[in-house]
């Protein structure tokens, strides 16, 4: 689909594809106020400040309802699945140490090129993540 900055547009669209949800609203801003690619958990936790009574079941679904409407992107490390509000396309590297995911923009056209070549198989996508430790754990 498409990114949405813009909080009008993020209205309208909402209007014009799904019912409008107070607690999915809550939910989109918390996966949009951090670069912290946060999982489920994360985010339940962050919610329950607005909404005490929401339950982690109702956090997964508007994820998964966001997520599905292209509003925010799901990646997974591991089987642990993680939300981005960056749908552009990137990659990511992670720190073994504290965990943190970091967005990186590496050119994949070498590797569809080499893939294509070898294996004669057309890559329509590219996400890597690279594995190590980030600059306050080297």
């Amino acid at each position: 689909m498409f990114l949405i900055h813009n909080r009008n547009y993020y209205y309208l669209i909402l209007i014009l594809i799904m019912r409008y949800s107070h607690q999915r609203e809550i939910i989109r801003e918390i996966v949009y106020s951090t670069n912290s690619h946060p999982t489920a958990d994360w985010v339940y936790e962050e919610v329950k400040r607005s909404i005490p009574k929401i339950s982690l079941g109702t956090v997964y679904r508007n994820l998964k309802q966001l997520t599905d409407e292209g509003i925010i992107r799901t990646i997974y490390d591991g089987a642990l699945a993680r939300y981005d509000w960056n749908r552009d396309p990137h990659d990511h590297m992670k720190c073994t140490v504290c965990g943190e995911m970091i967005d990186i923009q590496l050119s994949n056209d070498g590797l569809r090129r080499t893939v294509k070549d070898e294996y004669d198989f057309e890559v329509s996508d590219v996400e890597i993540t690279l594995v190590g430790k980030c600059n306050k754990h080297a």
